[in-house]
């Protein structure tokens, strides 16, 4: 079905001010136009990418400013929270029609049943196009959430939106969760979408599907024409050209400090030479005094003028050294991580999952696994069941080694606590010095540290969450990751996989992002399509 809308939405925020609860600023004297087209909107952690996509759908309040939407709008989260017993009809917002279809067919032609099927006699085979069209075609509409997986749940909340027919579709890291395939069914959609489409994500393959980036960053926007690779080139272009200018500004920097020095033993030894010329030529005290005085202004006027140049080149080089990004990175050396070659970490013994996947395994450190397959194979249960969070139906795994599990949810942190407090729980005869020094390698530096965990961004509350795990005591020699590039931008991705190399154990990652997988050094790949094996590489 075609995925259009009229052309005349638009989406404009004009003199934007938000911030949360505790004063911290979010967004200042904000603006943006957005028009139809498939926009890239990307940026840092922290930048506010959500916050503004949620300004936009009307979920959070401007304290200024104000945001106009021509057109209705649909919005997907980060995280999507659908009720279990939902049916998937109620989930897809066709339950009410769907019924009354049903009644009139069964003969209740009741003035109610027709308001409530209205012009939508289709809907049924709308929402089954929809469906085929995402993939889901082997979901009925009479099943409950329960009974989806957590990639099969974004995909139903995306298509009660196309079924909604927004006119502005906002959509916040939709590849979340999302096998291979589904994520081919996605961009699929976003290519055929017509109206205005704003997508907040850090999945590369998604971001070539769209028009033109804007890039969020210290509260403004900055726009490229074309999709994420046509903005990278250009930021090269941009920062080659900044580094350039830091450099020339240096050089002048260094220019005017010498000549201002030079200035000063010229202006000093013409004062000498002047004092004993005077001494020597005799001159009435007056005339003297008069030349004296005329000495010292010129040195006064000449040493301000250096002065001037040199206040001046320090501002071109703060001005140019500002449009260098220097997007930090994890470094962290972690040694206690460290697993002997060879030596058995993890063992599963006919294993059989909850959903009915069977797995059979001996892992040896330090292995770095990638575990595969597509949405509801089951994958996040044998994590959850090695990290003794559900027992499995039959079988047993076995840990050898102090192991740390990150979850999907990142539901780890306390809210209430701050970043500093959340890590020293897992390491509790850590002192608070040394909680401080390790959390900066995470750049949770000074009054960072004591950010609330319920006030950080998606990528920062992975980032803590990470720190937490990682600094844990006993060192952790077993990392289980489940679809950790979640929620994070391009910089974080990278900021992740700069952490995992100082990690020495063994590792266990579930991941649909290929390229993430292929930078961390996998050593095995693993499928699981109702039993556990051994594949090549991707």
């Amino acid at each position: 079905m075609p995925l259009s809308a009229p052309s005349a939405a638009s989406v404009v925020c004009s003199g934007l001010h938000f911030a949360w609860p505790d004063g911290t600023p979010v967004l200042e004297d904000f603006q943006l136009a957005v028009g139809p087209g498939r926009t890239g909107l990307v940026g840092l952690n922290g930048a506010g990418k959500s916050t503004l996509l949620k300004l936009i759908a009307g979920e959070l309040t401007p304290s200024k400013g104000s945001v106009r939407t021509a057109g209705e709008v649909g919005h997907l989260p980060q995280t999507v929270h659908l009720d279990t017993a939902l049916r998937v009809d109620e989930a897809l917002g066709v339950a009410r029609a769907r019924a009354a279809l049903h009644a009139i067919e069964n003969g209740d032609a009741s003035e109610e049943n027709f308001a409530a099927v209205g012009d939508d006699w289709d809907v049924e085979e709308r929402s089954r196009a929809v469906l085929d069209q995402l993939g889901l075609d082997h979901i009925d509409l009479d099943r409950t959430i329960g009974e989806v997986s957590g990639g099969e749940a974004v995909l139903l909340r995306l298509a009660a939106l196309l079924l909604a027919r927004p006119e502005i579709l906002l959509l916040d890291e939709p590849t979340n969760n999302l096998d291979l395939t589904a994520r081919r069914r996605l961009y699929d959609a976003v290519d055929s979408w017509n109206g205005v489409l704003i997508v907040v994500s850090h999945d590369r393959e998604l971001l070539r599907h769209v028009d033109r980036i804007a890039d969020l960053r210290d509260g403004e926007v900055r726009w490229y024409g074309g999709n994420i690779d046509a903005y990278e080139e250009a930021l090269a272009v941009e920062q080659e050209a900044a580094e350039r200018a830091v450099r020339a500004a240096e050089a002048d920097v260094r220019r005017q400090k010498r000549e201002l020095i030079e200035a000063h033993e010229k202006l000093a030894k013409r004062a000498r030479q002047g004092r004993k010329a005077a001494a020597t030529a005799g001159l009435p005290r007056i005339v003297a005094g008069a030349r004296k005085r005329a000495a010292q202004e010129s040195a006064g006027r000449h040493r301000i003028l250096h002065e001037e140049r040199l206040k001046e080149a320090r501002e071109r080089l703060d001005e140019a050294a500002e449009a260098v990004r220097d997007d930090d990175e994890i470094r962290v050396d972690l040694p206690h991580t460290a697993v002997p070659r060879g030596r058995t970490v993890l063992t599963l013994r006919e294993l059989e999952l909850r959903g009915g996947a069977r797995a059979e395994l001996r892992l040896h450190g330090p292995e770095r696994v990638a575990l595969v397959g597509r949405n509801g194979s089951g994958k996040t249960t044998l994590l959850r069941t090695i990290a003794g969070e559900l027992e499995p139906v039959a079988g047993e795994a076995v840990v050898h080694v102090p192991l740390r599990y990150l979850p999907q949810r990142l539901d780890v942190l306390d809210d209430e606590l701050s970043v500093a407090a959340n890590v020293a729980r897992f390491a509790p005869e850590a002192t608070e010095n040394h909680v401080r020094a390790r959390l900066a390698r995470f750049l949770f530096r000074g009054a960072r540290a004591d950010q609330r965990a319920g006030t950080l961004s998606g990528g920062e509350r992975f980032r803590a969450t990470l720190a937490a795990l990682m600094l844990a005591e006993p060192a952790p020699q077993l990392l289980l990751l489940d679809e950790p590039t979640n929620n994070l931008d391009m910089a974080s991705v990278r900021q992740l996989t700069g952490a995992l190399e100082g990690y020495e154990g063994a590792l266990i990652v579930v991941s649909h992002d290929v390229p993430f997988l292929r930078d961390l050094g996998i050593t095995r790949w693993l499928r699981l399509d109702g039993e556990l094996s051994d594949v090549e590489p991707l």
